[in-house]
């Protein structure tokens, strides 16, 4: 059994939440949350905040045991990108895009044995 959280349409650029995300995929839920607080990236909280819904699902839909959560699977899609312009010397302009990401985050129980 897994339990699926998903944040969309975060307004960081999917190249530095992959950053962060790497960090916690196959830990430990506990260990994964006290990496995430101790690290020093925009995106951690984020990450922690989908993290803790993955373990919140786990918990309510599926009556997992919290203390056996695995994050399995952790991934970061990119998402819309916002196009913006920036004015350029002699009358140009050079686009700007501000891009967003699609993270998940999938926590299972750990095997017994």
């Amino acid at each position: 059994m897994q339990a699926k959280a998903v944040a969309k349409t975060v307004r960081i650029a999917p190249r530095k939440v992959r950053l962060v995300v790497d960090l916690i995929r196959g830990k430990d839920v506990g260990e994964a949350i006290a990496i995430l607080k101790n690290t020093p990236r925009s995106a951690s909280p984020v990450v922690e905040k989908v993290l803790n819904s993955a373990v919140a699902n786990a918990e309510h839909n599926y009556e997992m045991d919290t203390d056996n959560l695995v994050v399995s699977e952790a991934y970061v899609n990119e998402g819309v990108t916002l196009k913006r312009f920036r004015p350029r010397a002699q009358g140009r302009a050079s686009q700007i895009n501000k891009r967003t990401s699609h993270i998940t985050v999938v926590v299972t129980e750990k095997k017994e044995g």
